[in-house]
């Protein structure tokens, strides 16, 4: 078994051991500080196994939720840091009221509500520190390990130019499928690339340090020998991606133009044309949207009266979206500019003078978004799911916008987190909308069609958990290299 393959089981080995020994050393210095006795022996008798199976399982749910269990995560970023600490605090509360609510009978932990919240804090950066040390040891061994690249020259360079983009740590060995002998290669500055005929040499060699073989379509018509030797690789442990599953676990998103219209049939989207998914998800975002609209209430009427108060103007404001089906709706949002709109651009840049001084308030606290729950309300979004574009952006006879408005648009969706603050980006293009049409809308497709390919109720639970943690704490950015990261993609 792979160390990748090992990192789950050993993780939850971990967090049990960590469970266990933490709640045992809180629970013992809370007994022996009543008692004014410090007796070592009373350590291992503070709770039973059997006791510390809720608290194990809520840690494992919470940190689940956020990829906590996952080879892929990068847990060295500080955006996971605080996922991981907003997952176990929320774990405390869930077992706070668990233990105090819902169970009824004895149960040791009632014994101290001080034990249940030490402990789950005291968690926090234990968990999170051997989860970091794995995550360190196993990019030093990945980056140890070549990647295989099988594919036609064209192919092979367009994805040096995609990994630098990404910036792929790993040596990539490029294997050029349509050519027969080496000297049928033209020589180049930037990539080497073996013949086909040179593979069975390489894999000799490399075969036991290959950490993944990308496939290229155009890889289809290998040698029957080539063929056998990468299927015997695969059933030895070695994964074998397509160029497009490659995109969606690496770095996840999917290359748009690499796909095709069978794309769409392949393994996946499942869960897209379950209609009980679809009724529980609608029946979850009424409840959800009503719950919201009741405890942000007060919240909204102040804010209501604030844009108001400020200019007399309109509270809401209404725009043209396309929803399900491809029908267009009216989405709703807190005005946040001035009532004539001012006129100009229609793309705000930082420090736009049209924008209000509650607008500028609202924009960065996310409020104006808000009133979006009535068009949860109405049917015409869920929380969770595509943001919805205006008309002029879609295409509706691309198979890809077809597969899009297959489901509800939704309030937050993982491109929304990816480009949260759109109009700083769009600020370091000389044209936004060309900007916005050519580099950040390709890439929000992409995103969109990986989501709905892994569509299910625990990620929408990991989105709703990314964006609250998004909301609190915002991160950073150059807009300039992430336009510049872009325009490459599209290259």
């Amino acid at each position: 078994m792979s160390e990748r393959r090992l990192v789950f089981p050993l993780l939850l080995l971990l967090d049990f051991a960590c469970v266990v020994v933490v709640f045992r050393v809180v629970g013992w210095l809370r007994a022996a500080m009543a008692m004014g006795v410090f007796d070592m022996g009373m350590l291992v008798g503070t709770f039973d196994l059997a006791a510390l199976l809720g608290p194990f399982a809520i840690v494992v749910l919470a940190l689940y939720l956020i990829d906590g269990y996952s080879t892929r995560t990068d847990m060295l970023s500080a955006a996971y840091a605080s996922l991981h600490v907003i997952a176990l605090a929320t774990g405390m509360l869930v077992m706070l009221m668990v233990t105090y609510v819902f169970i009824k009978d004895q149960y040791a932990l009632q014994s101290s509500r001080a034990v249940i919240g030490l402990g789950f804090l005291l968690l926090i950066p234990v968990t999170l520190t051997y989860r970091r040390w794995l995550t360190l040891r196993l990019l030093n061994t990945r980056q140890e390990r070549p990647i295989l690249f099988l594919g036609n020259q064209g192919s092979c360079v367009a994805f040096q130019a995609t990994s630098r983009t990404n910036q792929l740590a790993q040596e990539v060995i490029y294997i050029a499928t349509d050519a027969t002998h080496q000297e049928s290669i033209p020589p180049m500055i930037e990539i080497e690339m073996q013949a086909v005929t040179e593979l069975p040499e390489i894999l000799a060699k490399l075969a036991p340090r290959i950490e993944a073989i990308v496939l290229h379509r155009s890889a289809r018509d290998l040698p029957p020998a080539v063929a056998e030797q990468l299927m015997e690789l695969h059933f030895h442990g070695v994964p074998t991606y397509t160029l497009e599953l490659f995109h969606e676990i690496y770095w996840r998103k999917i290359p748009l133009e690499e796909l095709d219209p069978t794309w769409l049939f392949q393994e996946g989207f499942q869960i897209a044309r379950q209609p009980v998914f679809a009724r529980l998800k609608r029946l979850s975002d009424i409840v959800l949207a009503l719950l919201g609209l009741a405890v942000c209430s007060p919240v909204l009427l102040l804010c209501a009266a604030a844009i108001w108060l400020e200019d007399r103007g309109a509270v809401f404001f209404l725009q043209t979206r396309v929803g399900l089906n491809h029908v267009p709706f009216q989405i709703v949002k807190f005005r946040t500019m001035r009532p004539d709109g001012g006129g100009g651009d229609p793309y705000t840049q930082p420090g736009d003078a049209r924008i209000t001084r509650v607008g500028r308030l609202l924009r960065a606290s996310r409020l104006d978004e808000f009133p979006q729950l009535w068009n949860v309300l109405r049917g015409d979004m869920s929380l969770i799911g595509p943001r919805p574009e205006v008309p002029c952006f879609v295409d509706a006879a691309d198979p890809v916008w077809k597969a899009v408005h297959s489901v509800r648009p939704g309030i937050t969706d993982l491109a929304t987190l990816v480009y949260r603050d759109e109009e700083r980006i769009l600020a370091a293009f000389p044209d936004p909308e060309r900007g916005y049409r050519e580099a950040i809308l390709p890439v929000k497709l992409a995103l969109n069609l990986q989501y709905l390919k892994q569509r299910s109720a625990v990620r929408d639970l990991k989105l709703l958990a990314m964006t609250i943690r998004y909301s609190l704490v915002p991160s950073g950015f150059d807009p300039d290299r992430i336009k510049e990261a872009l325009l490459a993609e599209r290259r």
